[in-house]
């Protein structure tokens, strides 16, 4: 017995020293359970390994490079990662807090909880596995449809920063808070946009969460609305999901609940409003322009008298509608336009 506990013993040394080695000579450094992205030429860290080789979603998609909202702007630079993940950016420990707190949500007795849950499968689903999502929802629309998209998605919306998993499509930020170290991508959103990694688009779907569904201002909790109807496209129009491109303008939000509220993902100040707000649009809409010109763009759940505003203003320069303002012929025109890509 006492051999057999030394043998043991001496295996698990050794496991662990051969995997202080790996780790030691692997593309990254933890430095109290934090990953720390650092350059091969580091004078801080000359053995590390460079990781440049990796950028955008190959990061995201990638269990051991992913920091979720802990990247830093800098890394967001230098990896392509901006406008790829929400505005916020946590630290692991605020991570590992939200993340206990989502498991209680999921055990405790709440409105819409089996819904959400049912939204939520689905969404790692598509997450993980895009032909079997589609695949599914197209053969069980009926009752896949409320799922994804309206009545359900209001209530994920509801709760997207406490269950926020992965993310999904892009987010543009106004400016940041007086005080905050990240900065915002007004000046840069043209240069951002060329983090996506699709080369073709069709239809950009945008929101900037002020009237979402009949919830009001939800700000960047809202981004499941133009993924959700974006999803609905695809099974019901045919249109290819990787032409696909949900937006999220965060431009602040005037629900004052979402300010304080511990995990949101947006920036927490009140709305721009007047011309910074329309400014901020202009460089978006030539920025879509610039990198997908054949694309139309849908505005999605914006406020309503500033609805009509933001349609008139592009009317004529974009090929773009809202379909919270026309959406009587959006449905037969996707049908229309998928039957003639494939005939």
């Amino acid at each position: 017995t006492t051999q057999t506990t030394t043998t043991t013993a001496a295996t698990v040394l050794a496991w662990a020293s051969a995997s202080r080695r790996l780790f030691h000579t692997s593309s990254l450094l933890v430095s109290k359970f934090s990953v720390t992205y650092v350059e091969s030429d580091s004078p801080e860290h000359p053995d590390a390994i460079d990781v440049t080789g990796k950028d955008g979603v190959d990061i995201l998609q990638n269990p051991i490079f992913n920091k979720g909202t802990g990247f830093k702007d800098r890394e967001r630079d230098r990896h392509r990662l901006r406008g790829l993940v929400p505005p916020v950016t946590n630290t692991l420990e605020e991570q590992s807090e939200r993340v206990f707190e989502a498991m209680d949500f999921i055990t405790e007795p709440s409105p819409h909880k089996e819904d959400i849950a049912k939204h939520n499968f689905l969404t790692a689903l598509q997450d993980r596995n895009e032909v079997l999502f589609y695949k599914l929802l197209v053969d069980h629309i009926e009752e896949m449809a409320p799922l994804v998209y309206t009545p359900t998605v209001g209530y994920a919306c509801e709760k997207a920063s406490l269950l926020f998993r992965r993310p999904r499509g892009m987010y543009f930020t106004y400016s940041s808070p007086e005080g905050d170290e990240s900065r915002g991508d007004k000046g840069d959103i043209r240069g951002i946009m060329q983090n996506w990694p699709q080369d073709d688009v069709d239809i950009v779907v945008v929101t900037d969460g002020e009237r979402i569904l009949g919830l009001g201002d939800l700000g960047v909790d809202g981004m499941a609305i133009p993924i959700g109807k974006l999803a609905i496209y695809t099974a019901a129009a045919g249109i290819h999901p990787r032409r696909c491109l949900p937006v999220m303008l965060d431009v602040g939000t005037n629900c004052k609940k979402r300010l304080v509220r511990k995990y949101y993902m947006g920036r927490r100040h009140p709305r721009i409003e007047g011309e910074e707000y329309y400014d901020f649009l202009d460089e978006f809409m030539a920025a879509v322009k610039f990198r997908y010109p054949n694309a139309l763009i849908q505005f999605e759940d914006f406020f309503t008298p500033k609805a009509e505003n933001v349609l008139q203003r592009f009317k004529h320069d974009y090929c773009c509608f809202n379909d919270d303002i026309r959406h009587g012929s959006s449905g037969p025109c996707w049908n229309v336009i998928s039957n003639a890509h494939h005939q």
